[in-house]
């Protein structure tokens, strides 16, 4: 079994060569091995392999005598809410996540969608699977199947008050993914008077348009055009299982992950004290002043769900936000989600009666950034050592990577965890000083190309 399909948070590979059915029996079955559940959530995405994937994972699972409860085409946030409200032992979603559609695997929780991850069971189950031989059997014992979509709408919703959102022109890019489907049950169950102009809207396995990643530049164009032409109030994107979305203004113009969880602390701290928010270390200038001037308390953490939803639990944390759209709520689980967001934000256009780009402003004109920057090197360690050495005036924090703050201008430069890419973002606040440490850090890192 190839270890390169565990990563730090989940199993992922290009199927069939890295990732197919027999895998899947057998990462299963040690799943259920290692966690000695009783009942097992088990949904999928879109993909065209992915209800191969899932018949294989319920083959797995019945092996155990694990009962396998069935919730169907989800997004990976459903799944999330399915183990948590209705107390199952665990949850399995087939997913990829943004990968291009060649792609499949799994993400993995325990009961109350506490995650499976590199340092709490990924390992432990990766062995057990590599001792099984096994191919799954040719016969599916029947499954129970549970509808989720009407009790999650209804916990979505239950983070506004449905009566005081005003009308909104809303573009809804879908990347051919659920989020389609369940904005509309989420308009029609809350009676939101939003019209919808939707964009990539019916699920797509095949993904014609490319990798279903709102991050990517080039996926941006559509959404920001559509924005302008129909002269919406405000646009959404979701990548491809739909627990992350990305928002544009009122001109069509993307914002930054990171604006969004300033915005989001905000609204959620009002009328608090003394509450506790997780930020991510890429960037933290904008979000440290928005939690402060709320009252809160910003705590920085290492990226990825695992690590967060973990340190949310400890510090039983209101919110968490990462510059990667993973938006985090103590009253959703811990869990992350990506209906939620656009909730809050229309109920606070609706309550302020300003415009998004208004909302976002006082950090987005104040707080200059870099973008994340992406670089394939061959010796990441030296690289750091050298930016250690070159900026070893400012304060260094090695929280995830390498952190470098001063008064006036930041940086952080850390591994990926989910592809062989080094990663940087910048941050200042003044575009001259931006643009002067960006060229400054690359030009280190690019030596170690």
């Amino acid at each position: 079994m190839l270890a390169q399909i565990f990563k730090a948070y989940d199993i992922r590979g290009i199927y069939p060569d890295e990732i197919d059915e027999v895998t899947v029996y057998r990462i299963a079955r040690a799943y259920a091995r290692w966690l000695r559940p009783k009942k097992i959530a088990v949904g999928k995405d879109v993909r065209i392999s992915s209800p191969r994937l899932w018949q294989a994972a319920a083959l797995g699972l019945q092996a155990e005598q694990v009962e396998v409860i069935d919730i169907g085409t989800v997004s990976t946030d459903m799944m999330y809410f399915a183990v948590a409200y209705y107390g199952y032992d665990g949850g399995l979603a087939i997913t990829a996540s943004h990968n291009p559609r060649e792609y499949n695997g799994l993400k993995l929780v325990r009961a109350q969608a506490i995650p499976i991850s590199g340092d709490s069971g990924i390992r432990e189950i990766r062995e057990l699977a590599q001792q099984i031989t096994a191919k799954p059997p040719a016969v599916l014992e029947p499954v129970q199947f549970q509808a989720i979509t009407a009790d999650y709408v209804r916990h979505c919703l239950s983070f506004i008050d449905k009566k005081k959102i005003k009308q909104f022109k809303l573009v809804a890019n879908a990347n051919f993914g659920p989020a389609g489907q369940i904005l509309d049950q989420l308009k029609s169950a809350g009676k939101l008077p939003v019209e919808i102009i939707p964009l990539n809207y019916q699920p797509d396995g095949t993904f014609p348009k490319g990798r279903p990643d709102p991050l990517i530049l080039e996926n941006r164009h559509e959404t920001e055009s559509l924005i302008r032409s129909a002269r919406a109030d405000l646009g959404v994107a979701w990548d491809a299982d739909a627990d992350r979305c990305f928002f544009f203004d009122e001109q069509g113009n993307f914002i930054d992950g990171y604006y969004i969880v300033a915005l989001l602390s905000a609204i959620i701290l009002r009328g608090t004290r003394g509450e506790k928010v997780i930020i991510d270390p890429r960037l933290v200038f904008a979000t440290r002043q928005a939690i402060k001037a709320n009252h809160g308390i910003p705590l920085v953490n290492k990226v990825g769900h695992t690590f967060i939803k973990e340190r949310m639990r400890k510090e039983n944390a209101i919110f968490a936000g990462e510059n990667s759209a993973h938006l985090y709520f103590r009253d959703n689980y811990y869990c992350d989600n990506g209906m939620i967001p656009l909730l809050l934000i229309l109920a606070e256009l609706s309550a302020s009666r300003r415009k998004l780009s208004e909302l976002v402003a006082p950090w987005r004109e104040k707080v200059f950034v870099s973008g994340e920057i992406n670089f394939t090197i061959k010796d990441p360690l030296a690289a750091s050592a050298e930016l250690r050495k070159v900026f070893a005036d400012g304060q260094a924090d090695e929280t995830d990577g390498l952190s470098v703050e001063y008064s006036d201008r930041r940086f952080n430069v850390r591994s990926s965890n989910t592809e062989p890419l080094l990663r940087l973002n910048v941050e200042a606040y003044a575009s001259d000083q931006l643009r002067q440490l960006t060229e400054q850090v690359t030009a280190i890192i690019k030596k170690y190309q």
